[in-house]
Order: C-alpha cells, then sequence, then structure tokens
C-alpha cells in the first residue's frame, strides 16, 4: 500500500524529509478496525515527532486524523461492520494514518458525521478530543451548563485547537468566549468559530481583558505560549480559576498561581491510548458526541485548505505550513 513517511529526522525543506513508501498491509488486532483512509489531517504533533524522534533508517508513518471507510474487522470487534464511514485520531504508540489502509483500536473511533464529507471529517478528531477533555474533563465544565457565570480565554483562537473550543465553548457553556488573534484573517475565522471578543497576542493581555471580562477570567485554555503568558493569567483571573494547557515549554513559573488558588492542568489527548486506561472508550463516546452535534448544525468543521491527495510532497508542504506559524484551523489531504 503507498504510504507516507520518513526514514531520519530532516529539516523540512530537505526533500528527504518525508519520502513517499510502499508497505505491506497491515493486519488488525481482535480489537482493531482495518480502515480504507479516504482523507487526513495535519497536526503540530506530526511535524514535533518528526523533527525529534529520528527512527534510525526504519521507516516511520506519521498522522493522527483520519477518516475512512472499515475493510474488515477483529474478532472482538462489536461496534462496526465492514462499509461503516469512520472518523478518529489513534494512538501515538502505533503506525500513524498517512496511508492508503489503517489499523485503529475500535475504541478510538466514531461514525463519521453524515453531513460532512470525508475531508471535512477528517479535519476533527485530534481537535475535538483535546478540547472536549480540556473544557468538560480538565477545567471541569459543566457540558450544557448554561447558568455557569465566568469568561474564557483561548489562546491562537483560529488555530486548530482554539476553533473547536471556541465552538464548543460557546455552544454548550454560557462563558464569555474570548479568543486571542493578531492578523485580520485569523481574527475573522476566529469570530466566526464562536469568539466573542477578540483580543491581539501581541500586545499586553491584562489591558485588554480588563476591558472584555471586567469581572476577570474564570478558564483559560492556553494553546501557545502559556510560559510566557501565565504570570499576565495569574493577573486577569479571578481566585480559584482554572487554566489547561496544551503547549510545550521546558518550564513553568506555577508559584504565580498560589496566592489566587489558580490550579493548573495539562491535557494530552493520547493520554489514555498511550497507557490503554480503562476509559479508551470515552474517545469513543466523545466522537459520537461531537459527530451528533456537527449534524444537528451545532459544529461545523474547522477544514480551511485541502492539498489535494496524499503524497510526500504535498504533506512536506503542509509541514512547512504548520512550522511556519501560519495556519487556519486545519490543513487536509484528500486520496492517495
Amino acid at each position: 500500500m503507498r504510504a507516507v513517511g520518513y526514514r531520519k529526522s530532516l529539516p523540512i525543506g530537505d526533500e528527504d524529509s518525508l519520502i513517499d513508501l510502499e508497505l505491506p498491509l497491515p493486519e488488525p488486532g481482535p480489537h482493531d478496525l482495518l480502515v480504507e483512509v479516504a482523507a487526513i489531517a495535519v497536526n503540530p504533533v506530526d511535524y514535533k515527532i518528526r523533527q525529534s524522534n529520528d527512527p534510525g533508517g526504519e521507516p516511520k508513518v506519521l498522522g493522527w486524523d483520519a477518516a475512512g471507510t472499515v475493510v474488515t474487522v477483529g474478532e472482538k470487534v462489536e461496534g462496526f461492520t465492514a462499509g461503516d464511514e469512520v472518523y478518529y485520531a489513534g494512538a501515538l504508540n502505533r503506525p500513524g494514518a498517512n496511508s492508503e489502509y489503517h489499523v485503529v483500536d475500535e475504541r478510538l473511533v466514531a461514525h463519521k458525521p453524515t453531513t460532512l464529507s470525508f475531508t471535512e471529517a477528517a479535519a476533527l478528531p485530534l481537535t475535538s478530543l483535546t478540547a472536549w477533555e480540556g473544557l468538560f474533563e480538565r477545567l471541569g465544565l459543566e457540558n450544557g451548563g448554561l447558568n455557569q457565570d465566568g469568561a474564557l480565554l483561548i489562546t491562537a483562537a483560529a488555530g486548530g485547537v482554539g476553533s473547536i473550543v471556541a465552538q464548543l465553548a460557546r455552544a454548550l457553556t454560557s462563558l464569555t468566549v474570548i479568543g486571542t488573534a493578531s492578523r485580520p484573517e485569523t481574527v475573522e475565522f476566529a469570530t466566526r468559530m464562536g469568539v466573542q471578543h477578540v483580543i491581539d497576542h501581541h500586545k499586553p493581555l491584562v489591558p485588554q481583558l480588563a476591558e472584555v471580562a471586567p469581572d476577570r477570567l474564570t478558564h483559560v485554555f492556553g494553546t501557545a505560549h502559556t510560559d510566557r503568558n501565565l504570570a499576565d493569567y495569574a493577573e486577569a483571573m479571578r481566585p480559584f480559576g482554572r487554566i489547561v494547557a496544551i503547549d510545550d515549554f521546558e518550564s513553568l513559573p506555577i508559584g504565580v498561581l498560589k496566592p489566587k488558588s489558580i490550579s493548573f492542568h495539562w491535557e494530552f489527548m493520547f493520554t489514555r491510548s498511550l497507557f490503554r486506561t480503562p476509559d479508551q472508550a470515552r474517545q469513543q463516546h466523545i466522537l459520537e458526541q461531537v459527530a451528533r452535534l456537527v449534524d444537528a448544525g451545532v459544529l461545523t468543521t474547522t477544514a480551511t485548505r485541502d492539498l489535494g491527495p496524499a503524497n510526500a510532497a504535498a504533506l512536506r508542504e503542509a509541514h512547512r505550513i504548520l512550522e511556519s506559524g501560519s495556519a487556519i484551523g486545519k490543513i487536509t489531504l484528500t486520496g492517495f
């Protein structure tokens, strides 16, 4: 089968940083689905692994957002049959979905929203899981709690995660939704995704937040620069506020949170699959709920740019765009 991967960690400008491969068709295990992949999406985790995890010459396939059709199912699979249209993010410790066929644990998979194309659906799984877990599990917000008082700040609200956080928060909570963006096109996209007040992350945050949230923030969903902004968050938040972060940094001065008893939480949507937690199927349930909300017209896809069929050249371009920090929403690729 055709696939795209890499054998050595190289800068994305090198033609060998991502290469076209021919690999054997994978065999599904007892709880697995074999999926014919129709579309994929690209996330920062893809280029971060490519940059830092050198496979030493062995081909490594990336890609943790996919939509496609079930071909065969493992002997212990109960919820899916051949022909089902599905979408999912998969697991970091298994080969990724940048391939014509992909094997994935059924507990991480849901039926695709019927109102979306495969391409539109492929943009949603990883970011929807991250947003849902961050909002309702880490920040402790009530799903459907429309009497909640407070204000939520989302950094990089036009990004892949930020744009779905904004939609979920606006639709399923009563919090005031504030997002950061700086370019006219990102401001427009963030607003379309549900952000009520946009502030510029290139300017001091505290005075801007004082204007749009005079009663102070209660929650922060940090997708970027959490270490740099933490002191500002502490100043702009109410006592007992909550912060969740998904970005990477070497250290964090959490002492600034102590006077207000502000709590800090990590969100990493691969934790359940990496450690095979007993509640892995929770991710299937989340994606099924997201699909229902999409089909009801409550949520929309965050796919903004499709680069055509998946091959090494197209995926190198997708990585290049993401590494530049200029992406809006999600980049997808359709077919192989």
